[in-house]
């Protein structure tokens, strides 16, 4: 019998997100009303359900669920489940394979937040339960998926059967809640909160099986990428369930032997609710763990001195193979945003109208603005820059064309520069320091290419001029001036999202500067 969690296709649909029933987070199903045939028990197992066909009891076929028995008055039956921690719910599987004449032709689900140690008695005669799913039609033989109504902080549900059938298993997908506690804990445990977000591969098993509080019981049971005949570094991106200070590193290679890795880098960051997919391309991330040596099947336990703190986690493992599991343990972290970096800090206490100027000396999209202004309070530089790529890269084309006009034409003359562009002269001048001092017949050709450049665009000739000489800049012109107009588009709102990123770091150092004065 195998030991692997939920089915590929409940697995598909609430990707990311763990089944907070199942026995392997500590789920447990604590009454049922009968079980007769089999018992509510069997609902939680990880494993698959299985038919044995020719395996009997002395009450009849065995089967690999919940079955009570045929009912014959009015009514209907229902199981009772302590969730294993509590969680915002999201979906259901209510899973009939292998009942095909005896599954239940109707189900609903209850939820409702009650002591960790309510009994199953307690929770039937006193409860208040409120529908998360209305009753709905049964199909036989296989998984039944619905998304469930809204409800926070779950810590039961009751499954009701109409009039009663088999069900196979029950999976409740939804989010974690993280604890509020000052005590140590494994920060990027699945119980915990914790999710597992991107990885370069997940060939052979999942990443989501790093997170799980129960021990690996094989080599499939943990993150394993496939070979490459060439050598690499796989990576795999973790959520905290909540921003923490990270003392110690436990990374396991149980079942691990011939194909463990060699060693495991892990980096940090602080950036609250990050996507997903701007981690996996982020180039903030702060080493603290560097290079550590692992072997086979075993336990690596690993102290941290930079603790943070931190709300996520990049392990790479420096050589393709697997790990079983990865665990963060620390303490939650009460964080004051950006309470130690002056650009951070100074953005989240500006009055609204001083920040928008502040902002628009950075980028001229007025949405842009509106959208870090939206942003705020940051808790970290990291955040910070996140948020203006995430925002600047859900721009549409013309709010792109209107920053552009905020910038002068490379190599305009000083004075011009001064009367027109007032608030930001000094940051484009610096920007464009390197056509000072220019050849005549350099500066020539770059005025000519910049004329041709716009008359077929239709906007200026953006280039994040910092450090470039003018020669340079007259060579990435000419070498973009074919380009099809839709991919020069998207190339220019790449260089703009430099040169934001970098006056945002001079807004950081004026604030400094202000601040030390």
């Amino acid at each position: 019998m195998s030991d692997a969690p939920a089915s590929p296709t409940t697995t598909a649909v609430f990707t990311g997100l763990p089944d907070l029933a199942g026995s392997i987070m500590g789920g447990e199903a604590l009454i049922s009303s009968d079980a007769f045939f089999a018992g509510h028990r069997n609902l939680l197992h990880p494993h698959e359900p299985v038919w044995d066909a020719p395996r009997y009891t002395d009450r009849g076929k065995w089967m690999d669920g919940w079955e009570p028995r045929r009912r014959r008055h009015p009514g209907h039956d229902w199981a009772i489940v302590r969730l294993g921690c509590p969680g915002d719910l999201v979906g259901v599987d209510i899973d009939t394979r292998h009942f095909l004449g005896n599954h239940a032709p109707y189900a609903s689900l209850d939820a409702t937040v009650a002591p960790a140690d309510a009994t199953g008695e307690w929770l039937r005669d006193h409860a208040t339960w409120t529908p998360v799913l209305d009753q709905v039609l049964m199909g036989r033989g296989g998984h039944n998926v619905f998304a469930l109504k809204p409800f926070a902080g779950a810590t039961h549900v009751r499954l009701s059967i109409y009039p009663a059938g088999g069900v196979a298993r029950l999976r409740v997908f939804g989010r974690p809640k993280s604890p509020a506690t000052t005590e140590r804990i494994d920060l990027v445990g699945a119980r915990h909160g914790g999710r597992a977000l991107a990885c370069s591969d997940m060939f052979f098993s999942r990443m989501d099986n790093l997170l799980r509080p129960d021990e690996a019981v094989h080599m499939g049971d943990g993150w394993e990428t496939k070979r490459s005949p060439i050598p690499k570094q796989d990576w795999v991106v973790l959520a905290l369930g909540q921003p923490g200070h990270i003392e110690q590193i436990c990374v396991h290679t149980r079942h691990f032997k011939g194909n463990y890795p060699t060693g495991v880098r892990i980096e940090a960051l602080h950036w609250p609710d990050a996507p997903p997919h701007a981690l996996s391309l982020c180039d903030d991330w702060t080493e603290i763990v560097p290079d550590h040596p692992l072997g086979p099947d075993r336990a690596h336990d690993i102290p941290i001195e930079r603790r943070g703190p931190w709300t996520h986690l990049k392990a790479t493992i420096l050589s393709d193979g697997g790990i079983s599991r990865l665990r963060a343990y620390g303490t939650p972290a009460k964080v004051t945003p950006g309470e130690s970096d002056a650009l951070v800090r100074g953005l989240n206490e500006m009055p609204e109208p001083e920040a928008r100027a502040a902002l628009a000396r950075c980028c001229g999209a007025r949405r842009w603005v509106e959208g870090m202004l939206a942003g705020r309070p940051y808790a970290s530089r990291t955040h910070l820059h996140g948020h203006a790529r995430h925002v600047w890269w859900h721009l549409g084309d013309g709010d792109w064309r209107e920053a552009f006009t905020h910038h002068p034409r490379i190599g305009a003359d000083p004075a011009a520069l001064r009367a027109k562009f007032g608030a930001t002269a000094d940051w484009s001048a610096g920007e464009q320091a390197g056509v000072q001092g220019a050849a005549d017949d350099v500066i020539e050709a770059l005025a000519a290419g910049n004329r041709d450049y716009e008359s077929r665009f239709g906007h200026i000739f953006i280039v994040c001029a910092s450090g470039l000489t003018a020669a340079q800049m007259l060579a990435r012109l000419q070498a973009r001036i074919d380009n099809p107009p839709e991919n020069e588009l998207r190339i220019a709102a790449g260089e703009q999202a430099k040169i934001t990123a970098l006056r945002l770091e001079k807004l950081g150092a004026d604030l400094a500067a202000d601040a030390g004065a």
